[in-house]
């Protein structure tokens, strides 16, 4: 190439850069979720006393690009109890800068949305949408409810779907009527491809809640709805409901995470139902990448506390299982930059 007159030897360089040149990397976001959030009763009376029930676990959670927790009650002033429910939870409107802090967005897909009506589960959407607070898995139609939560970092398009699998199913929403997205296999599988072809979503994770409440082991029935979910295009499936944390499958090379158990609640006694994950998820457009569990002890006030790192469990992509996590300054796990 240096014989080549100078103009020609820099038309030579200029073609062949794109090939000498690094591959552009692909930019990692990592997505922290959290399992059943309950704001009403004792964690209800911790924040109206000026006290923060996520303080313990505010650094890991500020730490992450996006932020999602489920919120197991309604956030209003109105409406009545459901009279055929024996728990209904309704949490006053004075926790949702709390829950701005430290999440961007919850889900909504869960058996106490709807616990008093209606009118208090559109007020809090309205609530939610004047505190700049995301939601997914329920709104103010059946089309709402279905549709994703797009929330785009560092040029990644993330798309959240959330569903519900526990009854009262009167919760769900109807074509000119509030309420959440109930669970049906079609509908679902339209709803993951369309957040793809319709959203443009790199990557898509269902949010769930289901399963059998204290039952350590995932159900036949969650097995095959993660699976068909997978199959669809989901990067990564995300579940919760039983009050405990469940086993964690991969499939096809993607993490079902079935339960993350309990967060914020109180009410709750024993070592299964006081413990619970936050999980780190990191993803980039080649889908789910890693992710790490923190085990949380939830005290009698419904906070949740950092256990030690020893019982936290681990998975990168390519492992077929989960397993114990390496030092947080091990390579094997990639932290946010």
């Amino acid at each position: 190439m240096k014989n080549l007159p100078g103009r020609l030897a820099c038309a030579v360089m200029l073609a062949i850069w794109p090939a000498l040149a690094p591959a552009e990397e692909i930019p990692a976001v990592s997505i922290a979720f959290v399992g059943d959030v309950m704001l009403a009763d004792g964690p209800g009376k911790l924040i109206r006393s000026g006290r923060d029930p996520f303080a313990p676990f505010a650094k890991i959670l500020a730490s992450a690009d996006i932020r999602i927790g489920n919120l197991e009650c309604v956030v209003s002033d109105t409406g009545r109890a459901d009279p055929e429910k024996p728990w209904s939870f309704r949490a006053h409107p004075r926790v949702l800068p709390r829950v701005k802090r430290h999440f961007d967005a919850v889900a909504l897909a869960n058996n106490h949305s709807g616990d008093y009506g209606p009118r208090a589960f559109a007020d809090m959407l309205e609530r939610l949408e004047r505190a700049q607070i995301g939601y997914f898995g329920g709104g103010r139609t059946l089309a709402a409810a279905h549709a994703p939560l797009i929330l785009e970092r560092k040029g990644l398009r993330v798309a959240l779907l959330g569903y519900n699998e526990f009854f009262p199913r009167w919760f769900e929403a109807d074509f000119d009527t509030p309420g959440i997205a109930w669970s049906e296999d079609e509908q679902v599988t339209l709803d993951i491809e369309q957040a793809r072809r319709v959203h443009h979503a790199d990557i898509v994770i269902p949010v769930m809640h289901w399963g059998w409440e204290h039952e350590p082991l995932a159900s036949d029935r969650q097995r095959q709805l993660a699976r068909l979910m997978i199959d669809a295009g989901a990067d990564a499936v995300v579940g919760g409901h039983p009050h405990v944390v469940q086993n964690i499958e991969i499939y096809r090379g993607r993490p079902v995470i079935y339960s993350l158990g309990n967060f914020v609640f109180d009410g709750f006694d024993t070592p299964a139902t006081t413990t619970g994950w936050l999980l780190e998820l990191q993803v980039d457009r080649a889908g789910a990448r890693a992710f790490r569990t923190t085990v949380a002890r939830i005290d009698r006030e419904g906070t949740p506390h950092p256990a030690a790192p020893s019982s936290s469990l681990c998975w990168n992509v390519g492992q077929s299982a989960a397993g114990a996590c390496p030092s947080r300054r091990s390579p094997e796990f990639v932290e946010k930059e």
